[in-house]
């Protein structure tokens, strides 16, 4: 297990993406404790990246229903329990697709767990064909994410379906 990671400066966003890749496959290579990988993924993307938010919602039972409930994550503090269909993570689990959210005032239902986020990018994580989870990326910036984060960030979600 690595427990540093390097980007080189003048790299692209996709090389970028490529090369926090194969440096979070050896992070969380032999560690069998969950929690700790998740916890060392969004870290090394929050300081790959400057990400205003990032961080990981899974999706559990609660009674009689399933709910999107927070895991680990890097930034403000965060909304604790989101449901099916309700916000851009609401929306991905239920559309089991990556949603990309130029301005998030835009969307309609969007909860505003900090009025300082302007766009977000939501992507799901995939278990046995069911959506587990969602990896979900604020930026305080309007436009901030891309066709380049998606593919990277849906790469980066088939990693952590292998650790879950």
């Amino acid at each position: 297990m690595s427990e540093n990671i390097s980007i080189p400066s003048g790299l692209t966003k996709k090389e970028t993406y490529q090369s926090l890749l194969l440096q979070l496959n050896a992070l969380v290579e032999g560690e069998k404790d969950t929690i700790a990988n998740l916890a060392n993924v969004i870290a090394a993307l929050k300081e790959a990246f400057g990400f205003f938010w990032i961080g990981f919602y899974f999706v559990k039972s609660s009674g009689d229903k399933e709910e999107l409930v927070l895991g680990p994550f890097q930034g403000p503090v965060a909304c604790t329990r989101i449901g099916l269909g309700k916000g851009v993570c609401g929306a991905c689990w239920s559309r089991k697709e990556t949603i990309l959210v130029p301005d998030v005032d835009q969307f309609p239902g969007h909860i505003a767990c900090s009025s300082l986020s302007r766009s977000e990018i939501v992507v799901p994580v995939f278990v046995n064909g069911k959506v587990a989870g969602v990896l979900d990326v604020d930026s305080d910036q309007l436009a901030h994410f891309d066709a380049q984060d998606a593919e990277g960030l849906e790469d980066v979600a088939a990693l952590i379906s292998g650790i879950l």
